[in-house]
């Protein structure tokens, strides 16, 4: 048995893990490469493989772990792409967007010429996505699944995102065990993550390695901002990832909003991609904590803003408003419009929610620089940055070191990838201390035996 880490190694982004057994050569995640440009760059590279793949399995939807699959299956993939049924359904919606956007992008470039490249091209169209979810087949949590005469594989709850999976899979020989991106213990809405008791390799994230969440209530720190920013007769902006982030955010403004604890401006929810992930909320309500009711009314807290038409006009209101859209690293989406033009006035405010990739707007503004380029443009920003870091959705060191207590014996391996180089290093470095496990932080394109 042989793996090789395409993606995902000394970085959190491109997901991308190739195993090949004695009778099948197997795609573990298939992750666009986001953040810096020489990561992005090799998203234009052929996928570089000798053998054609047999089978993809997702761990979760979003598209550092799912954005490479229409480039796969227009190089000529034809297998299945295994994923749970709310990946399936999440998959659907962010991999569409990501190739509406991609073309919108590049048209605009072209319209306005400041792209370098003449002209220049979408990475993939929704075309392409939606030929992609052709090749989806569904599978259940805790069941068991062939590939071939000697592979089985399982996928167990990950308590990241809805339908976010650990992948087990066996050989006659190997247990090799995937987390994906591994949730936390006491989320504030997704159920834990199941609690794996063996492996004899384990591939294991290392996105918080060097990091503990902040203990800080969400509840008082977002109704503090909004509070605070209201007063100032500005309008807060939260970038946020459509699939689980804004979910949660809508459950943490209903919450302000029973409680009084915030004024009472409009609430507008810009992105159709998270309307559609909060109706696939409502459905697989047996993933999370809110009960079926409260996520009703939870889903009806913002107004659902529909056409770009209606968010450019959303954009000229100077009124106090709170405005999620997408994307969370600020990285496209209709959120680029209203950084553009809330973010210059220092009555606003811009909230971040989760982790922001080396050098992506997001990373850039917490930062502190004071102009970030958008659209060809340099926008000046004197809008209050702030970041809600308790709101992450994965496991911190200290709540890894916990999961990994729950092996009855240690893997002979543990491979350390989805984090920056010191994220990954501190993480291995407390569980040789801790655990006193091998612990390996594997290169770009390395390949080891198992």
């Amino acid at each position: 048995m042989k793996l090789q880490f395409l993606g995902a190694a000394e970085t959190v982004t491109g997901s991308k893990y190739l195993l090949e057994t004695d009778d099948k050569t197997i795609l573990i995640d298939c992750g666009l490469f986001q953040g810096l440009k020489e990561l992005r760059m090799r998203n234009w590279e052929p996928f570089p493989l000798t053998k054609s793949v047999d089978a993809v399995i997702l761990t979760h939807a979003h598209l550092d772990h799912s954005g490479y699959l229409p480039l796969l299956v227009r190089q000529g993939f034809k297998g299945p792409i295994y994923a749970t049924e709310a990946t399936r359904e999440l998959c659907e919606i962010l991999l569409r967007d990501a190739g509406r956007i991609q073309e919108e992008d590049a048209s605009l470039a072209n319209k306005y010429g400041y792209s370098k490249h003449k002209p220049a091209m979408p990475l993939y169209t929704e075309q392409d996505a939606i030929n992609a979810l052709k090749y989806f087949q569904t599978i259940d949590f805790d069941k068991d699944y062939s590939l071939g005469k000697e592979t089985q594989f399982r996928a167990s709850r990950a308590g990241h995102i809805l339908g976010s999976a650990i992948i087990t899979l066996r050989t006659n020989t190997t247990t090799l065990v995937f987390s994906g991106d591994l949730g936390r213990p006491n989320d504030l809405i997704m159920q834990p993550p199941l609690q794996v008791t063996f492996a004899d390799f384990l591939v294991l994230e290392s996105t918080y390695g060097n990091r503990l969440h902040s203990q800080t209530n969400p509840f008082d720190q977002l109704g503090n901002i909004i509070r605070t920013t209201v007063q100032r007769g500005g309008t807060v902006i939260i970038p946020s990832f459509a699939v689980g982030r804004t979910q949660t955010l809508l459950y943490l403004l209903y919450q302000l909003k029973e409680a009084n604890a915030i004024p009472a401006v409009p609430i507008y929810l810009d992105s159709p991609m998270a309307e559609d992930a909060t109706d696939i909320f409502l459905k697989h309500c047996s993933e999370h904590k809110i009960p079926l009711e409260v996520c009703k009314k939870v889903c009806k807290i913002a107004m659902y803003v529909k056409t770009g038409d209606d968010s450019r006009k959303l954009s000229s209101d100077a009124s106090p408003k709170i405005i999620i859209a997408g994307s969370g690293m600020a990285e496209g989406g209709r959120v680029l419009d209203h950084i553009k033009n809330y973010g210059p006035d220092s009555k606003n405010s811009i909230v971040f929610t989760g982790f922001q990739a080396p050098m992506t707007r997001g990373d850039r503004l917490l930062r502190g620089e004071k102009e970030v380029k958008i659209r060809g443009a340099m926008v000046p920003i004197n809008a209050h940055i702030e970041m809600l870091d308790s709101l992450s959705s994965h496991a911190d060191y200290k709540e890894t070191l916990e999961w990994l207590k729950g092996f009855k014996q240690p893997p002979k391996t543990v491979f350390l990838t989805h984090g920056e180089e010191s994220a990954s290093q501190a993480l291995k470095k407390q569980i040789e201390d801790q655990l006193h496990w091998n612990v390996v932080v594997p290169r770009y394109m390395q390949e080891v035996t198992l």
